[in-house]
């Protein structure tokens, strides 16, 4: 049906590399046309809708903006209005064309409040009028290349437009492009980047990483005590995440011990794997560790009416961790020679198999474009797009009301 779809979204990242808004990426079923207008028109109304309306405001209406990628004849509808304007940026695609009809409508948008971008933006003096209207330029540096960019920066001088480089890759091409003056920043380097060469990890993972298996392990207590104690900056954290997050106690916890007590090995267990994709932010970029973080929570959330309690929580564990060996810059079969982990986590990891490596492998398949294999791992899970639909739009509003 055409109100069935699937969400993904990008980051979009400033100069410091810290998330100012992201791209929501609305997908219909593999079925649909290009070439069908009205159904596609009416698609994409309905995805819009349900997905905004199911975000809610914790998300939406946050620090942060929506990017959203619309075709012309959704741009004319009336249906925009119903979106709050001050957090959207309205994309216009490639193929758009600058008549004094769609120049007047994006002049009453912006007039509303509304952002707009032109999209996979190459100059020529016929398109040059959209760059009036516009307040964001996305440039596709695999389109253009970057000897090519500089021209096209110094045209843009003179129009009082943002430019955002697209489809950034690698860190020298985040380098490049902040020295060619881009403001903004969107590709796989931050969201989806490769793996790279291995690495001796540092000692804070290390710690993090050892008190891990101790919990996974049900070790004593006095154990785990002790390595907390030989970190001033875990117990620290610990402390303050205790007793800040609401256990209604009536005193606050003074030591490592009563903490742990008070914790629980599960709820440690869970909090030590946030902890290990976030201790070191001064190396990892902000966006790597939220991604890891939301398909941890989208896995769990995939498998939760198919497993039980205990394998839902390794379902989080297995998608935080399947980013791991990025952010320790280490292959995934070193990473996991540091950790005692079962073997049925070890296969979803390495191989995307067993009883947990589906789930994985959906949560992933959400992050990106390919549509025909997202519906195919949704199938072989029995799994309706409205599911992962909500899934995926609850796992991106729980981790941003981690604060993260």
């Amino acid at each position: 049906m055409t109100d069935q779809a699937y969400i993904g979204r990008q980051p979009i990242l400033d100069r410091q590399q810290k998330i100012i808004g992201y791209e929501l990426l609305f997908r219909h079923s593999a079925e649909a046309s290009s070439a069908q207008v009205i159904s596609d028109l009416h698609a994409g109304t309905s995805v819009l809708a349900n997905t905004l309306s199911n975000i809610g405001t914790n998300w939406l209406v946050a620090d942060k903006l929506a990017f959203i990628n619309l075709s012309n004849p959704m741009l004319e509808t009336d249906f925009i209005e119903l979106l709050p304007p001050e957090k959207i940026v309205l994309e216009l695609l490639e193929t758009t064309q600058p008549t004094p009809e769609l120049l007047a409508r994006c002049r009453e948008l912006r007039a509303r409040g509304f952002g707009i971008a032109l999209d996979d933006f190459e100059y020529s003096p016929a398109i040059a009028p959209l760059l009036d209207v516009a307040q964001y330029v996305k440039v596709d540096i695999r389109l253009t290349a970057l000897a090519q960019i500089p021209p096209v920066i110094q045209k843009m001088e003179a129009y009082p437009v943002k430019l955002l480089a697209e489809k950034v890759e690698t860190r020298a091409e985040f380098d490049e492009c902040k020295k060619l003056g881009f403001h903004y920043f969107q590709g796989y380097y931050f969201a989806r980047p490769e793996t790279l060469s291995a690495k001796v990890i540092n000692p804070a993972h290390a710690h993090v990483l050892e008190l891990l298996n101790k919990v996974r392990n049900n070790a004593d207590l006095a154990d785990i005590d002790r390595l907390f104690k030989r970190d001033v900056a875990l117990s620290f954290k610990l402390l303050r995440y205790i007793n800040s997050v609401g256990f209604g106690l009536s005193c606050e916890i003074q030591s490592i011990k009563h903490a742990l007590t008070i914790l629980g090995y599960q709820q440690l267990y869970r909090w030590l794997t946030l902890l290990l994709v976030t201790a070191k932010e001064d190396s990892t970029p902000p966006a790597l560790m939220k991604t890891a973080i939301i398909r941890g929570r989208l896995t769990e959330l995939l498998g939760q009416n198919y497993l039980e309690k205990q394998d839902r929580d390794n379902l989080f564990i297995v998608g935080v961790f399947s980013l791991l060996d990025v952010m320790l810059e280490m292959p995934m079969d070193k990473v996991l020679e540091q950790l005692n982990l079962p073997e049925n986590i070890c296969d979803a990891l390495l191989l995307r198999q067993g009883i947990y490596g589906p789930f994985l492998a959906l949560a992933e398949a959400c992050e990106g474009t390919d549509i025909a294999q997202l519906q195919q791992l949704a199938e072989s899970l029995q799994l309706e797009p409205d599911t992962v639909n909500k899934a995926h739009l609850d796992a991106l509003k729980w981790v941003e009301g981690l604060g993260i």
